[in-house]
């Protein structure tokens, strides 16, 4: 990875858990990885309670929507992770593939989602920790 690494979230509507994980990952990030999401079968919209348990904790998804899988955002990707999507992403060599077993939140509650929230949250901090480990550290000289 040269630059600044791209992370791109993939599941099946693109409505739920891969928004999720995008928008905390931009968050936690600051502007020091790329996100996207995607999803294979896209929603037409993101889930109702997933835009409110994510407001919560004050990230706004109103303007988010569902996006399609195409090969160009997946070539675009440094780290590709699914999350419990059926269908096969396209490989390339170079590129880490991650699988994150997460329960659907689609047809679930508020009170359903949150736990998915906070797991998703835990799995980004920790991938950030890693992609951002060997950057330096802002305005330190070598």
């Amino acid at each position: 990875m040269s630059g600044v690494p791209e992370v791109l979230f993939v599941c099946v509507h693109n409505a739920g858990r891969s928004q999720m994980a995008a928008a905390l990952l931009d968050h936690h990030a600051q502007g020091r990885v790329h996100v996207r999401s995607a999803g294979s079968t896209p929603a037409d919209e993101i889930n109702p309670a997933v835009r409110e348990v994510m407001s919560e904790i004050g990230l706004d998804l109103s303007k988010e929507f569902p996006k399609p899988l195409t090969d160009d955002v997946v070539r675009a990707a440094d780290v590709v992770i699914s999350m419990g999507w059926g269908d096969a992403c396209p490989v390339y060599p170079g590129k880490r593939y991650l699988d994150w077993e997460l329960t659907d939140p689609a047809g679930r509650s508020a009170a359903e989602i949150r736990p998915i929230r906070d797991d998703i949250d835990r799995r980004v901090r920790a991938l950030l920790a890693e992609l951002t480990a060997s950057a330096p550290a802002e305005g330190a000289t070598s």
